[in-house]
């Protein structure tokens, strides 16, 4: 009777989908305007580049500085890594390309380097993808890389955001039986509404929490646009979070923003890796992953007001346009919002005091 027993716990652990461990680190950075002639430091780059194993690279404008990158990551690794790039894309004359990049110890291209076949023409720069392969555990992943387009307003970039879902039921069939990554910068939050035919298709975003966008006073932080989206079972996420890198070097966001980016880097950590942060000095760094998310009344945009309690557009268009603010309770100037409605605002925590 017990061999029995032990003989159905068998076949029923057979027949319950395992999730799948690669022990890496996967990485996406919007590096902003990489390969312009902008004083870019490399080095700096390569630093925050080679905490991952594996990171997905938007506005990539030409494939000389990912080799370029490459190069100074070796550098200062002492490994050896590799790269790729999609052709440059886009409807105008500005175009990017998008680049991976991975430490050769750890990952290995697997097959399938696609730019999507975007036969309705929604995307102004289609996504990228390829399968790689842990080298650690010979686990295979597609790893998916996409810059929405910002323009002008949230509603310009909904038809992309919407065209997710197509696109993620695409790479299923690409890579069929392959755990899927979606990542990049997608000017949109995670919570927004828009996200439901993605998350419908049965993906969902890594990072809820912080915000990825470096404001221009120091350790004010806008926008969780930048993020990973998965399926949930399918791989084994141990860990996650945003590298708030201005504080690796010691920096303002000023120059940060200009010898960097103004984006952080998002990351997942797979399996058994876990990410260990250094400063530039090379002294251990652990705060710098803090996900600590607030905006200044006097500097937010308006999608970031509109992530108030009780504020809409209109009353994000009232805020911008009666600044300077000297406090959260002075909002009540603001048609609409009584003291209940301040006091729900000061309560959310977005507001930097």
């Amino acid at each position: 009777m017990k061999g029995s027993v032990r003989r159905w716990l068998a076949a029923i652990a057979l027949c319950v989908p395992s999730l799948a461990q690669a022990d890496i680190i996967i990485g996406s950075w919007n590096i902003q305007n990489l390969g312009w002639d902008n004083d870019k430091r490399f080095d700096k780059l390569a630093h925050v580049a080679g905490h991952f194993d594996i990171v997905a690279i938007q506005e990539l404008m030409n494939e000389a500085a990912l080799a370029q990158l490459e190069a100074e990551v070796e550098a200062i690794s002492g490994e050896a890594w590799s790269s790729m790039a999609s052709h440059a894309l886009g409807r105008s004359t500005y175009r990017e390309h998008y680049g991976f990049l991975w430490r050769d110890s750890a990952v290995s291209y697997d097959s399938g380097a696609v730019v999507y076949i975007d036969s309705r023409d929604v995307f102004a720069r289609e996504p990228f993808s390829a399968q790689f392969r842990s080298d650690r555990t010979g686990q295979a992943f597609a790893l998916a890389n996409v810059h929405i387009t910002y323009g002008s307003s949230i509603g310009d970039r909904l038809p992309e955001i919407e065209a997710l879902a197509s696109y993620w039921q695409w790479l299923e069939e690409v890579y069929p039986g392959t755990p899927r990554l979606l990542a990049g910068d997608f000017n949109l939050r995670p919570s927004h509404d828009s996200w439901a035919p993605l998350r419908e298709a049965g993906a969902i975003p890594a990072i809820t929490d912080g915000a990825t966008t470096l404001g221009l006073t120091d350790g004010v932080w806008s926008n969780l646009y930048d993020n990973i989206w998965k399926t949930p079972e399918q791989l084994t996420i141990t860990d996650r979070g945003i590298v708030r890198f201005p504080e690796l070097f010691e920096a303002n966001h000023v120059t940060t923003r200009g010898i960097i980016s103004d984006h952080a880097p998002v990351w997942i950590a797979l399996g058994n890796a876990q990410l260990q942060l250094t400063a530039f000095d090379g002294q251990a760094y652990e705060a710098a992953n803090d996900p600590v998310y607030c905006f200044d009344l006097n500097d937010a945009t308006a999608d970031q007001l509109t992530e108030l309690p009780n504020v809409g557009p209109a009353r994000a268009a009232q805020i911008i346009d009666m600044r300077p603010w000297d406090g959260v309770q002075s909002l009540t100037r603001v048609s609409g919002l009584g003291t209940a409605s301040v006091e729900a605002i000061k309560g959310s925590g977005l507001v930097c005091p």
